[in-house]
């Protein structure tokens, strides 16, 4: 049977998602990547090898996430594609008439806007780490509450307090000081959600037409506070896919489907990968003015990859596989 891997690697989580030919979902793997990308696209590797129904072949893999450069030459990737892409096919396939997914990750958030299935417009923040899953987390831990208990204690609150939720240093400052005030921990908890509801509408969905169906993606789409802050917002229903965590992944697997479909190939290099022996280095290229800083990665004594490169140099070197 052939099916077809994606793999989603960001800077919080590393996700790896296995479809069937007819996309049934074979494997469904989120990991948390805690700065050791290499490391936990190796985990995710032999995960998915010992999650696989016998008798099954890896036709395609897709890559995406800020980390999907590396996590291809790393695996061999059939297609590597950015995160608005991704998200998009993966949005598509699972309600053909999507046309706004709100996304928001461990570090950044995003809005696409799709017409007919058709990415037509996108924006990210990158920049500020309100509303992002780290920032929630961080302050689930600073409250003494499970992240997963955050949203439901949340969706409890009859009247929630007002917060700055334009920074995250002003609004950790300001949960502090409706603490020390005595508020409700559930009201504090629906106020945080409702600011940076208002942040990401106000900053990264600025002068976007939202517009019904509308998914709420990402790791902090398992937020109940969040998705209630956003449809209290707009007055408008916002549906969680089953796959919310993992829809790059998804996105990824589904791509590399349409990339082999043709009968190509695979570049996939096999599960061994997950054994062996990565190492990271990098120099800078006095070759000309620009002083490139080059990042190369070998296995073992053979190298794999150089990038980083504006003029191609090293980069246009790469080989396609090892032995």
């Amino acid at each position: 049977m052939k099916a077809y891997l994606g793999i989603d690697l960001g800077s919080v989580s590393t996700n790896f998602f296995v479809m069937g030919q007819d996309e049934e979902v074979l494997v469904n793997i989120y990991l948390r990547t805690q700065g050791n990308p290499i490391k936990a696209v190796r985990t995710g590797l032999a995960r998915t090898q010992d999650e696989l129904p016998p008798g099954v072949t890896i036709a395609g893999v897709g890559t995406t996430g800020s980390g999907r450069q590396l996590a291809g030459i790393i695996v061999g990737a059939d297609t590597i594609k950015n995160e608005i892409t991704a998200h998009g096919v993966a949005a598509t396939s699972l309600v053909p008439t999507v046309r706004t997914v709100l996304e928001i990750g461990g570090q950044d958030s995003k809005i696409i806007i799709l017409r007919d299935g058709i990415v037509t417009d996108f924006a990210m923040n990158t920049v500020c780490a309100a509303g992002t899953g780290s920032f929630l987390d961080r302050q689930a831990e600073r409250l003494g509450l499970p992240i997963d208990q955050f949203g439901q204690l949340a969706v409890r609150s009859s009247n929630p307090v007002r917060i700055a939720g334009r920074c995250a240093v002003f609004a950790e400052s300001d949960m502090i000081h409706k603490q020390q005030l005595g508020h409700p921990m559930e009201d504090i908890t629906r106020g945080l959600c409702q600011a940076l509801v208002r942040n990401y509408l106000n900053n990264v969905a600025k002068g976007k037409a939202i517009e019904p169906p509308i998914l709420f993606q990402g790791g902090v789409a398992a937020n109940a506070g969040m998705k209630v802050a956003f449809e209290e917002a707009l007055g408008i229903e916002v549906l969680v896919p089953k796959y919310f965590a993992v829809m790059g992944a998804l996105g990824a697997a589904q791509l590399a489907q349409r990339q082999v479909s043709n009968g190509a190939e695979t570049r996939f290099r096999g599960f061994e990968v997950s054994n062996w022996d990565f190492h990271v280095s990098s120099r800078h290229c006095h070759g000309c003015s620009n002083c490139c800083e080059i990042v190369e990665i070998e296995a073992g004594e053979k190298s794999l990859a150089c990038w980083g490169d504006r003029c191609g140099r090293w980069s246009e070197q790469n080989p396609a596989q090892i032995a």
